[in-house]
């Protein structure tokens, strides 16, 4: 039995209070809507930023009246000490997913970025400690390698950050380790490698590029590639980033924790190849892509050229055991996709 299996077997019989921030974004609902169905109690903290109350919504839908019940949710900032304090009282486990994404936003508006990721971080972090919450969990990120060449990525070997956002993940770590030291918080990073699945926002100038791409296809318009379509990264789908925040929060040994973790899979996809992948997914179900190709444009400021992941760290420490691959997370998502991206009739 792996180390999920049985933590999903056990947590039923034993429900805790679970603080998800950004609980309407992609990622938030996703660990909402698992918690809920382990019959835990959970806090949710958005301020919409980025998030959608659809979203919220769809999780609604998707569990029973009881589990929905175990849910409580808390309109606030985490710029804001006062929504953090109040988010945090009571609450057992930190899952904070809630920040600014996208290296291009960054560049473009690097004080708003820098104000929720790292002036939001530290205020959860307070929080979080002054309610003595057993474990806090953060959303670090992959481009904390920046410019160092080696792959796989190995945690403990970084470079020089190619964007504001990267630096404000690198401040995230450096703040979570100060605090293990100071105050012997318990703090654990992952570091995710290009998260995708369902609830996974295609709209908007910084959404991801597997939603953006399968709307794009869907709908018949354009397919941009930034260079030359040979660029590579470790896609991770939803379901094993879950895991992987589950794992982090519960586990029980001391020396997994104070420490930050790659979440991916362990595989190199170039560009093209996701476009065809995606592509032919879709296919049987709209014959105009048959002969439908992607178009190219210049490399896009602050991107890495490629990204691979090495897991062993995370297998060995937190029990992480990826259960799908991109050719399995794609063929699981397309359904959601599909229905939520198709024109309607």
């Amino acid at each position: 039995m792996s180390a999920y299996t049985d933590l999903t077997a056990r947590l039923p019989g034993t429900p805790k209070t679970w603080l998800i921030t950004g609980v309407a974004g992609f990622i938030g609902c996703n660990l909402l809507e698992t918690l809920l169905r382990l019959d835990q109690q959970v806090v949710g903290l958005d301020n919409f930023a980025t998030g959608h109350r659809h979203n919220l919504e769809q999780i609604r839908a998707a569990v029973t009246p009881a589990q929905w019940s175990r849910f409580t949710f808390i309109e606030g900032d985490i710029r804001r000490l006062e929504d953090c304090r109040r988010a945090c009282a009571g609450t057992d486990y930190v899952l904070h997913q809630a920040a600014l994404g996208s290296v291009p936003r960054s560049i473009e508006d690097p004080i708003t970025t820098n104000g929720a990721n790292i002036d939001g971080f530290l205020n959860m972090l307070v929080a979080a400690r002054d309610a003595k919450v057993a474990r806090f969990v953060y959303a670090a990120s992959s481009s904390t390698y920046g410019d160092h060449p080696g792959l796989p990525k190995v945690e403990d070997r970084i470079g020089n950050p190619l964007s504001p956002y990267a630096v404000t993940k690198l401040v995230n770590e450096q703040y979570a380790a100060v605090f293990a030291r100071t105050y012997g918080f318990k703090t654990i990073g992952l570091r995710y490698f290009n998260i995708f699945g369902a609830h996974q926002d295609p709209n908007g100038a910084y959404a991801a590029v597997v939603p953006k791409w399968t709307a794009a296809m869907i709908h018949d318009e354009t397919v941009w590639i930034n260079g030359d379509g040979e660029t590579s990264r470790d896609f991770c789908y939803i379901a094993n980033t879950v895991q992987a925040n589950l794992l982090a929060a519960t586990v029980a040994d001391e020396a997994a924790t104070d420490q930050v973790y790659n979440i991916a899979v362990g595989d190199r996809t170039t560009l093209n190849d996701l476009f065809e992948a995606i592509r032919s997914i879709l296919e049987p179900r709209f014959p105009h892509l048959r002969e439908f190709r992607p178009s190219y444009r210049d490399f896009r400021a602050g991107d890495v050229r490629h990204s691979l992941a090495d897991v062993s760290k995370a297998r060995t420490l937190l029990g992480y055991e990826p259960t799908h691959r991109i050719k399995e997370g794609l063929e699981e998502a397309m359904d959601w996709y599909v229905a939520d991206l198709a024109p309607r009739p």
